[in-house]
């Protein structure tokens, strides 16, 4: 099993070039970010984990300049986002962002699509939250239209772009694309149609939700080998991986503390148990 970690980086934590170095030569497989633009002070969408937000939601790091910082100081740590909040970026220059991380580091980016939990942010960003899931499959398809080999259009009902040279291009055609949330139909949905796999948080609810979306993955006509499942911000425990790895799961993802060095590379300590 690959183990991957996970953390907000902000500016006041370990910063992206140490970690990243640490993580390659530990032996772990992989760093993923999360991303929130800003957070705004009026708080009217409530904390889903319940009480005060934690203070580096406010404080996290753009996550494609700490990846390109991790991609230009290691050779094999994958670099992903979890999540990317689609809805809130410019899809032309989204899916300009994600090649050219992409390329410059040789094929290892993930990009991690969530469809965001704070009203006020998206707002702020012109989203309507009614429709932000319709917005994020229509540019996902925009995306994938400008990664395409030979100049390709698209008109959906949010976007629309013109045939057009758009390079570099992700090594394969397209970023392997994992979607966050909450289980059920519509995120299965998604997932089917322009996703690679899963990423649940915590990897709660796998075992009866994860054949509900092998079903929908197989009607949509994928590869029923092809689908991947990654347990995301996972609290580790021995018999909690060896859960996972008898549901034949092969990547999981570590939360890391917000912390500075010292706090982040004693937990790196700790879970070197299960490298």
């Amino acid at each position: 099993m690959r183990i991957a970690t996970t953390i907000f980086l902000t500016d006041e934590t370990i910063t992206p070039v140490r970690l990243a170095r640490e993580l390659e030569q530990r032996g772990f497989a992989g760093l993923y970010v999360p991303e929130h633009t800003h957070i705004p002070v009026s708080r009217k969408t409530p904390y889903g984990a319940g009480g005060e937000l934690p203070r580096e939601y406010g404080r996290v790091l753009d996550p494609f300049v700490a990846l390109a910082q991790a991609a230009a100081v290691t050779t094999s740590l994958t670099l992903g986002t979890g999540v990317t909040l689609v809805a809130q970026h410019d899809p032309i220059a989204l899916a300009k962002r994600i090649a050219t991380l992409d390329h410059v580091s040789g094929g290892r980016f993930t990009l991690g699509v969530g469809f965001g939990w704070n009203v006020e942010e998206a707002a702020d960003h012109g989203v309507e939250w009614s429709t932000r899931r319709e917005l994020v499959r229509d540019r996902m398809r925009l995306m994938r239209a400008l990664w395409s080999a030979e100049p390709l259009g698209y008109e959906g009902e949010f976007a629309t772009v013109s045939a057009s040279l758009a390079h570099p291009k992700p090594r394969g055609g397209a970023p392997r694309v994992l979607v966050g949330g909450a289980a059920g139909p519509k995120l299965f949905a998604h997932i089917a149609e322009y996703g690679d796999g899963w990423m649940p948080i915590g990897g709660r609810g796998m075992r009866e939700s994860v054949p509900v979306l092998r079903d929908v993955w197989s009607a949509a006509g994928r590869d029923p080998d092809s689908l991947v499942v990654i347990p995301y911000a996972v609290r580790p425990s021995p018999g909690k991986l060896t859960h996972y790895a008898d549901q034949g799961v092969g990547e999981v993802v570590l939360q890391l503390p917000a912390g500075g060095e010292l706090e982040v590379l004693r937990a790196l300590d700790e879970y070197a148990q299960y490298l």
